[in-house]
């Protein structure tokens, strides 16, 4: 999962980005409207944190031309406006929800949670074959038997099924798994790949990751 943190509070932004980091958020940050409105428009999110104050583009012009572009990515406000008016006019112009700062970290991971499940229409499962993943849990059975993955295995066999029969690119692997950007050395995807082959291979002698050369690669069912 890919998040965008628009925060101009370096304490905040630091804040966020290390406790979504190790809740294994891929998560890019900007700290002005503006540049939070280029990276909206040319990259997959799956949810922004958006303060209301920043420079340059306020928020909530950053959360209105995001809405005009007819996109449902989920948009939570963090700010610290804290009156009933202030709290409509945030999801008037279009915010799923509104956390006041300060808030408790553990707060804002379960709301960031109802919104994913919301989008994900409660989906708690994932299925390729043999292969099952508890979202949940952070489980993985294979066969009905548990296989013990990292976290990072975890986020990519998570990335790779969620867009079965899709050619998933080296530079979508990378942001999305690893929150690099495309200039970054994908050889590690590589080696992720293998670690996984092995550890997922059912006996068949088929795995279910493909290559496509030149490209990435794809999850389908062998």
């Amino acid at each position: 999962m890919r998040l965008l943190i628009v925060e101009d509070e370096p304490g905040i932004t630091n804040f966020l980005r290390d406790g979504l980091t190790e809740e294994s958020f891929a998560v890019d940050v900007v700290d002005n409207g503006k540049r939070a409105l280029e990276l909206a428009f040319i990259n997959e999110y799956d949810l922004i944190l958006l303060d209301w104050m920043i420079p340059g583009v306020s928020g909530i012009e950053v959360c209105r031309q995001i809405r005009k572009s007819n996109s449902t990515i989920p948009i939570i406000f963090l700010t610290a406006k804290d009156t009933v008016d202030d709290t409509v006019f945030g999801l008037d112009s279009g915010a799923n929800d509104y956390i006041k700062k300060p808030f408790k970290f553990e707060e804002l991971l379960a709301r960031i949670r109802v919104q994913l499940r919301t989008k994900e229409i409660e989906q708690t499962s994932l299925k390729l074959g043999s292969i099952e993943l508890n979202l949940s849990t952070h489980q993985v059975f294979l066969n009905s038997k548990e296989i013990t993955l990292t976290q990072k295995e975890f986020s990519l066999v998570e990335f790779l099924i969620r867009n079965k029969g899709k050619v998933c690119t080296r530079t979508k692997i990378i942001e999305h798994v690893w929150d690099m950007h495309f200039d970054a050395d994908t050889s590690v995807i590589d080696v992720y790949i293998n670690f996984l082959r092995k550890k997922l291979d059912d006996g068949s002698g088929k795995s279910f990751i493909h290559t496509v050369r030149g490209v990435g690669y794809i999850a389908k069912e062998v």
